[in-house]
């Protein structure tokens, strides 16, 4: 069996992320609700406009740290101005630190995610992780979850991940297409460019999943293209996926 080339996503494949992000949400609704009651605020579209903001800085300028703070106090200001209650700059402090608090969480692994990087790594695969945000907050995750040990330095964080920047990678990285899986949560950034770039993938839905991350996809496979609800599963699908092709072309 030749041995492959595996993309690995971090966050929601390999450890949890969307819901802490949830977690602080609510805390800032909560906020909200306190601050403005009896202004007629439903907490439902105080979020909706908050995951609107959030979501529009991220199509525009891919992941950065502030973002997500900043929808805060975007979101906060925003219904300051519509209902004519005065802005605070304590509040508006306060709102920024609770959105920067998501990024000093404690590192929760996915169910078998050392197992499962034991098991590709111990079967001769080349493992890569293919990260979104900032290098900084991601390295930190990488470290604090251990993983270095199982990526070395093919680590690769990036703000934009987009079906060019997978082709940069897999060309910079000399990568065999037709023996190179991306495995991931996110539609939008890690399945659709694995299919427009002619690899494998493996769809991981995530337990908690952001609609930035849910697209259609229109992308006729070239190869593989499963989706898995365990990463326990990954090595003998992969396997099994191989085994049947080395047979069908003998």
């Amino acid at each position: 069996m030749k041995p492959q080339t595996i993309l690995f996503d971090l966050d929601d494949t390999l450890i949890y992320c969307n819901k802490f992000f949830d977690m602080v949400i609510e805390q800032f609704a909560d906020q909200m609700e306190a601050w403005f009651h009896g202004y007629g605020l439903s907490m439902d579209e105080v979020k909706k406009k908050q995951a609107e903001i959030d979501l529009g800085r991220v199509m525009a300028e891919g992941f950065s740290p502030e973002h997500f703070p900043r929808s805060f106090v975007d979101t906060y200001e925003h219904y300051a101005n519509l209902t004519g209650r005065a802005k605070d700059p304590e509040e508006v402090a306060r709102l920024a630190e609770l959105g920067r608090s998501v990024y000093g969480h404690q590192i929760e692994p996915y169910p078998y995610m050392e197992e499962t990087l034991e098991e590709l790594r111990r079967h001769g695969h080349e493992l890569r992780l293919y990260t979104g945000g900032d290098p900084a907050i991601q390295m930190r995750k990488v470290k604090e979850a251990g993983l270095e040990r199982f990526f070395g330095d093919r680590i690769h964080v990036t703000r934009h991940k987009t079906s060019s920047f997978m082709d940069q990678l897999i060309r910079m990285c000399g990568l065999d297409r037709k023996a190179t899986w991306m495995i991931g949560n996110s539609l939008r950034t890690d399945i659709v460019p694995a299919l427009e770039n002619g690899l494998h993938a493996i769809f991981m839905p995530a337990e908690r999943e952001w609609s930035y991350n849910m697209v259609e996809v229109e992308v006729k496979p070239a190869g593989a293209y499963f989706t898995l609800p365990s990463l326990r599963l990954i090595p003998e699908t992969i396997h099994s996926y191989i085994s049947g092709a080395c047979a069908s072309n003998k």
